[in-house]
């Protein structure tokens, strides 16, 4: 199953859901493209950091409490894919367990990290931009 930006992914941080996207699109094209694996994997990667750098990057401006756990959420991700690295090797390609690894250590763990940790953050900061009218 393919991930899809829906709704409830949305946080309301126009970059952070522009990124979120990307991710998902970059996420899909490694699940379709099973030949390309470890090019779309290393791609993945890159995005991946290029995002957390932004995201962690804003969370510093805005001096959200919830830094350091959101910077450990982001570390497990990144293990995640060097353990799909590690798995591109080891079998020599993709096979069934990749993709399953991929569709359950990826896709749903960034869905619940939108749904809880992004929005979080997106919220603090629409909260403290907005003080005066709440």
């Amino acid at each position: 199953m393919y991930a899809e930006f829906t709704d409830d992914l949305i946080t309301g941080n126009e970059m952070i859901d522009s990124q979120h996207k990307e991710l998902i699109s970059k996420i899909n094209e490694l699940l379709k493209n099973q030949s390309g694996a470890a090019r779309m994997l290393n791609y993945l990667a890159d995005y991946t950091e290029f995002h957390f750098r932004e995201e962690e990057g804003l969370q510093e401006s805005i001096s959200y409490p919830g830094i350091k756990e959101h910077k450990q959420k982001h570390e497990e991700l990144r293990n995640t894919v060097q353990e799909l690295h590690d798995m591109l090797m080891e079998e020599e390609g993709p096979s069934d367990a990749f993709v399953n690894a991929v569709q359950e250590k990826v896709r749903d763990w960034l869905y619940y990290h939108i749904q809880t940790f992004d929005r979080s953050v997106a919220e603090y900061k629409f909260m403290r931009d907005n003080a005066e009218r709440i």
